[in-house]
């Protein structure tokens, strides 16, 4: 039995593991799970990754949750090309500084604008309230220039003068406000030479692939959402209020 890949591109963990597998030529069964259908908490899907979260990794009888740990063994399993994740000691510690760093800054502040301007309209019918919105703008803002200032500085990409996964991660991420209709490289040109050269090592038509189901995400629809994750949300709206 070969590799499988449990995943929803409507998630950033998801779209950087599907580009990774697809630019290195990893071959894999895409096993689509729709977030919105609550299609990741069944029976079926609990024997794969007991947490039934996406993405999820199944080779054979191993499987595997969490987007970093997944995105390390294909790495190290498939031996794909050491700028992903270098064996220089100091070049690997940059990458491994960045992807420990995303999980609560870049990742979790572009998520939070991300259903501040999509699912609150969408769940509660009217939009966030502008000071409420301009304060998560904000929080957001300032990962970004942390993230220049530490992560980017002047090179390149973040370990140096070849992309990585800490690359590939992090354009991921951003991409979520993006989608979401907050151009965030608009101002910072930096940051979208950053990104052009990101998408062109990785293949920029790949990149469009693995984003087109998130740039139609204005279309989804109340009741195109399952009950269970319309009341998730509601506890995420109320912990932001």
């Amino acid at each position: 039995m070969g590799l499988e890949l449990y995943l929803d591109l409507l998630s950033q963990p998801c779209r950087a593991l599907y580009i990774f597998a697809r630019s290195n030529n990893i071959p894999f069964e895409f096993k689509r799970l729709q977030l919105a259908k609550g299609e990741h908490k069944t029976e079926e899907f609990r024997k794969v990754n007991v947490l039934m979260k996406v993405p999820a990794l199944k080779d054979g009888s191993f499987t595997l949750a969490e987007s970093i740990a997944i995105l390390l063994y294909l790495v190290q399993k498939f031996k794909t090309p050491d700028h992903w994740y270098p064996s220089d000691l100091q070049k690997r510690a940059r990458v491994d500084e960045y992807l420990s760093w995303q999980h609560v800054n870049i990742r979790a502040k572009g998520s939070k604008l991300f259903l501040s301007k999509v699912f609150v309209p969408l769940i509660t019918g009217h939009p966030l309230p502008p000071e409420k919105l301009e304060f998560i703008t904000e929080d957001l803002n300032a990962a970004l220039k942390q993230f220049e200032e530490k992560f980017l500085q002047g090179k390149p990409f973040i370990a140096g003068s070849e992309v990585s996964l800490a690359d590939l991660v992090a354009l991921v991420e951003l991409m979520q406000p993006v989608c979401a209709g907050y151009d965030l490289f608009e101002e910072r040109p930096k940051l979208a030479e950053w990104r052009r050269r990101v998408e062109e090592a990785v293949g920029k038509q790949l990149f469009q692939e693995a984003h087109q189901d998130i740039m139609n995400v204005k279309n989804l629809t109340a009741d195109q959402l399952a009950p269970e994750l319309i009341e998730n949300f509601k506890q995420l709206l109320l912990k932001m209020n």
